[in-house]
């Protein structure tokens, strides 16, 4: 989790009054952190949050957002690159749930370039990660690359 999703979370309780933050078991993005440990440094982090929620899932988006009773999705877009890849799947999330919306918010400008794939490249790397992402996410990147 990197200070772009934070921030995404934060602002989107000023639109929202609840927001379950769903974490994918997403395989083929080679995390760096198995599903649980994932959903634990989340909820660490988001912890001083009320009205926040992680959950994890390991289906389709659609059947989540059904199950929790949810009819909104939030994605966050850094750059135009994202957009592409992101209005696709909207499509094709309401083309599967119509009752579905999504809605994008961009990050603040100092997160807009940083994704958790950088950070995981340059904490494998022994680099400084700790502008991008919650003191608790560099202890465990650390302790993850320096074994």
């Amino acid at each position: 989790m990197t200070r772009g999703h934070e921030d995404i979370v934060r602002r989107a309780l000023r639109l929202f009054d609840e927001v379950i933050v769903a974490v994918a078991d997403n395989a083929p993005k080679q995390p760096c952190f198995s599903l649980a440990e994932r959903v634990d440094l989340a909820s660490q982090v988001l912890a001083d949050l009320p009205g926040v929620s992680v959950r994890s899932f390991d289906g389709l988006l659609i059947d989540f957002v059904r199950d929790v009773g949810a009819r909104m999705v939030l994605r966050g877009l850094r750059a135009l690159s994202d957009f592409e890849y992101e209005f696709q799947l909207a499509g094709m999330n309401r083309r599967l749930n119509p009752d579905m919306e999504t809605v994008f918010l961009t990050p603040a400008e100092q997160h807009m370039f940083v994704s958790a794939s950088m950070v995981r490249e340059i904490a494998r790397l022994q680099g400084d990660v700790s502008p991008f992402v919650h003191p608790l996410v560099v202890e465990r990147l650390t302790d993850k690359f320096s074994a």
